[in-house]
């Protein structure tokens, strides 16, 4: 199934890309809940978690600790959330596999439901400083 993940992994979609390797590319969330929020996707287009072998699971959960370290280091949050959704009814929006990495700010508090629009130019600072901060 092609999603807007497979548009942008396979270019026919731009994405503000924090991260990629073969198997995987973070990009920030276009309607993010706070400052940082990333998506860790899986290039293959698993629709879910469950459809994943359990090495591939691993692989792409054993990544979020350096994603989200980078997050940290360049949005000056103080702790994180993730987040996996699988099925509609779970509220998976996209059925294409993706991990939320979402920061947390000591001075303000977050509202799942609330989320913000950045401009693209915004959303191009903000993954070039993280992506410096690997």
């Amino acid at each position: 199934m092609t999603t807007i993940f497979t548009d942008i992994i396979e270019g026919r979609k731009s994405g503000h890309k924090i991260f990629e390797d073969k198997k995987h590319i973070a990009i920030l969330d276009k309607y993010p809940i706070d400052l940082g929020h990333s998506l860790l996707i899986t290039k293959h287009p698993y629709e879910r978690i469950t459809d994943m072998k359990k090495a591939d699971v691993s692989e792409l959960f054993s990544l979020i600790p350096e994603i989200a370290n980078a997050i940290l280091k360049a949005t000056g949050a103080v702790a994180f959330s993730i987040a996996q959704n699988n099925g509609r009814e779970a509220k998976q929006i996209i059925p294409h596999v993706h991990v939320h990495i979402i920061p947390r700010y000591a001075d303000r508090e977050t509202l799942w439901t609330k989320r913000g629009i950045p401009s693209d130019s915004e959303l191009k600072d903000l993954s070039e400083r993280i992506k410096n901060s690997f």
